[in-house]
């Protein structure tokens, strides 16, 4: 028998048990930033050496240079050249898929003139250089280098820098296959705190980038919080969720490997099912039981629902969407046979999979939204990787003698109520 919490509505202490479902990130834990701080204030005093060091220690090499951590194009290519025809072709779909919804996420430039003949807007422009950190340990990602280096490209960036740590110098080659069909301009076989570092600061190798995107481990999630300030990132990323909400109609060996599909990540993700049918909860329980032993990643999944999952009973639907907007699911399932109806109750998610026919795993790899999503209850105030990531927006302003005067007026009163001369007075020579 697996062993995985079952909540209900009717318990005592059932909402402070659902508060339990909540985790603090794991990047906040001393040991992690103390570790992640020194890494980082070494890398910016050493550079190359610093990072060489570390990769070699964390990562068990021998390279002797950063520069012999760079991973030609043509091994890009040739990884690509490696593949089959049809592993090709489901790469190259699933990059089209993603260009084709970041490209419906761009923001143009726009202005408007006002009454007085002053035109105002904004210019919508992308970052010179963006670093992609793409996660290896457990598994390799080649989905996170479309995901992170797809919306970059259709941004603009006119240079992408991706890391990739290869512990004992192993890389996988779907990962480099995909950053050449994503056009990655430079690759290099590095990964934790060091890596990011590397590319916040700059060494003699590594470029400063001005926008850093990826998930990555605790110590990679704690030296993006340290480096943010110096340069943007996308958000602070923390174990992989899945909350499911079913009517209790739905396949229950479905719903039993959709569970798994967050939980083969690792020991920290986070899977949760719930339902106002409790018999579909024990048909859940028991398809649990009867699949995991088929799972390649059994152990890792068994270990995360003994942590983390949980299969909750609830009186309604509503009170099921109330659940999972306390939690703000980093991928939430709407298992039901009226998913637009419910999605009217939904607040927080990073995505939501609509209907029986909607496994998250097809947002991981094709579907076209960002995989990359905010985790840790992040879903109340973060969205999903974009488009938007890798731009900027400046205001314009451009007076005309008739806005000068009257906005010269407005300014004066207002900087004097600051007691700000200076400002007034420039304000007034407009007039």
């Amino acid at each position: 028998m697996v062993d995985i919490a079952r909540l209900d509505a009717a318990d005592a202490g059932f909402d402070a048990a659902v508060a339990a479902l909540a985790r603090s990130d794991a990047a906040e834990r001393p040991e992690v930033r103390e570790a992640a701080e020194a890494i980082c204030a070494d890398v910016a005093k050493r550079g190359d050496a610093a990072v060489l060091e570390y990769t070699n220690r964390f990562d068990r090499m021998q390279a002797a240079s950063v520069a012999g951590l760079e991973v030609p194009l043509a091994e890009l290519e040739a990884a690509w050249d490696g593949l089959s025809a049809e592993q090709r072709d489901a790469l190259q779909a699933a990059h089209d898929r993603i260009a084709d919804f970041a490209q419906r996420q761009k923001a143009e430039s726009w202005q408007y003139t006002d009454d007085d003949g002053t035109v105002l807007g904004e210019v919508v422009s992308p970052v010179d250089r963006a670093g992609l950190y793409v996660p290896g340990g457990k598994a390799s990602y080649p989905s996170s280098v479309l995901m992170n280096a797809v919306p970059a490209k259709v941004a603009g960036v006119s240079e992408l820098i991706m890391v990739a740590p290869t512990p004992d110098g192993a890389i996988n080659q779907w990962v480099l296959a995909a950053a050449h069909v994503a056009g990655v301009d430079r690759v290099f076989r590095l990964g934790g705190a060091q890596a990011i570092a590397a590319m916040a600061y700059g060494t003699q190798t590594v470029p400063a980038v001005d926008v850093i995107v990826g998930p990555g481990n605790a110590y990679v999630t704690a030296a993006k919080r340290l480096v943010f300030g110096r340069v943007g990132i996308d958000k602070l990323a923390g174990p992989s969720e899945i909350l499911i909400i079913c009517d209790g109609e739905t396949d229950a060996d479905w719903i039993a490997l959709d569970l798994f599909s967050q939980a083969e990540h690792d020991e920290d993700a986070q899977s949760v099912l719930v339902s106002p049918d409790a018999a579909f909860l024990d048909a859940v329980e028991a398809a649990i039981d009867r699949l995991l032993p088929t799972q390649p990643r059994a152990k890792i999944i068994a270990a995360a629902l003994k942590a983390r999952g949980a299969l909750v009973r609830v009186d309604s639907l509503e009170q099921a969407a109330d659940i999972s907007n306390r939690l703000a699911p980093e991928h939430l399932e709407l298992s039901v046979a009226d998913p637009q109806t419910l999605l009217g109750h939904i607040r927080h998610a990073g995505a939501i999979f609509m209907g029986r026919h909607t496994p998250e795993a097809f947002g991981d790899y094709c579907a076209g939204p960002n995989h990359v999503l905010p985790t840790g209850g992040a879903a109340r105030f973060s969205s999903p990787l974009g488009v938007a990531d890798f731009c900027k927006r400046s205001s314009i302003i451009q007076a005309s003698a008739a806005g000068a005067a009257r906005l010269g007026r407005l300014s004066a009163v207002l900087a004097r109520a600051e007691g700000l001369e200076a400002h007034a007075q420039s304000a007034e020579s407009r007039i």
